[in-house]
């Protein structure tokens, strides 16, 4: 039997994109220099199978597919070894390229219950180097460990409002923070004062999914929830949620970015959200405050 060894290959390299035909086949996330100088270095990872009887190396195919802006381009193929982008480093190069620009700013995540706020706060402090707090967390601290469940019970939900309020000034104060807010804290506009001390971004979810996460998982810990007792558990919390929004929904779009989930299924070829991944949610977040940041910068040259 003729033995073979595999050989792995990383090449960085330009290439100019403009060059190759437009399919679509996967993304590659473009910074803004990257944009403007119309090329991308791609690393290139290949597996090669020498044939030692001839003692030569050779591959058959390198693969790698790019997205800019609405369109999908340079699919580079000669055969069947392939190079997809690790969405890991992808998140890594994004977080290098805005830390500076965020001059230690917190980041407050907002949106509905069941958004994913804080799975995706916790993806973003890690890159970013900046300490997670949850509000919710930081409530029931303050209350000697009681859940929200058990405050909201015993002590109603002006009480918890209150302790919200108080939590996030507290934030406000400090610098290097990503912040997981409860799903209600874009009702107060005094929260609104202390969270533009930072950079605010919605969790922009669509109701079904939620409703589908929030069902699948029960409703104990979320008392806003756990008032409904009849009809399925999807239906319930699909009815809850739009009661919820229709008094919130105007109050999330305040935030100073906007991450919605159905428009990076879209931009990444899938048909529905439950399949997208926390860490593809936490690179379009670091897109949308690279967004937000340059708007502002913007506006400070045109001296607003």
């Amino acid at each position: 039997m003729e033995a073979k060894v595999l050989h792995k290959l990383q090449c960085p390299t330009w290439i100019d994109f403009e060059k190759f035909p437009r399919k679509s086949s996967g993304s590659v996330r473009f910074s803004r220099r990257m944009r403007e100088e119309k090329r991308l270095r791609v690393l290139i990872s290949a597996q090669m199978e020498p044939d030692i009887a001839s003692n030569q190396r050779s591959y058959d195919s390198v693969k790698v597919s790019c997205t800019f802006n609405s369109f999908s381009a340079s699919v580079l193929e000669s055969g069947n070894v392939h190079a997809p982008v690790d969405e890991a480093q992808v998140l890594k190069n994004k977080s290098q390229e805005i830390e500076p620009y965020l001059s230690g700013r917190c980041i407050y995540l907002v949106g509905m219950m069941g958004s994913g706020k804080t799975t995706v706060g916790k993806i973003l402090s890690g890159v970013l180097g900046y300490s997670f707090f949850d509000c919710d967390t930081l409530i029931e601290q303050s209350v000697d460990g009681t859940s929200v469940a058990e405050i909201f019970k015993l002590y109603g939900e002006g009480f918890f409002r209150e302790k919200e309020t108080e939590v996030l000034q507290k934030l406000s104060l400090m610098r290097q923070l990503v912040v997981s807010t409860g799903g209600g804290a874009v009702t107060r506009p005094i929260n609104w004062r202390y969270m533009q001390k930072g950079i605010s971004v919605w969790l922009d979810v669509p109701l079904e999914a939620l409703a589908q996460r929030i069902a699948a998982v029960g409703t104990d810990s979320r008392p806003l929830l756990h008032q409904c007792e009849s009809g399925d558990a999807y239906t319930e919390a699909l009815n809850r949620l739009s009661t919820l929004w229709e008094e919130r929904g105007e109050a999330y779009a305040n935030a100073n970015a906007r991450v919605s989930l159905e428009n990076i299924a879209v931009k990444l070829g899938h048909k529905d959200v439950s399949s997208l991944t926390p860490v593809a949610i936490a690179i379009e977040a670091l897109e949308q405050i690279e967004g937000f940041l340059k708007e502002e910068d913007d506006m400070a040259i045109a001296g607003y």
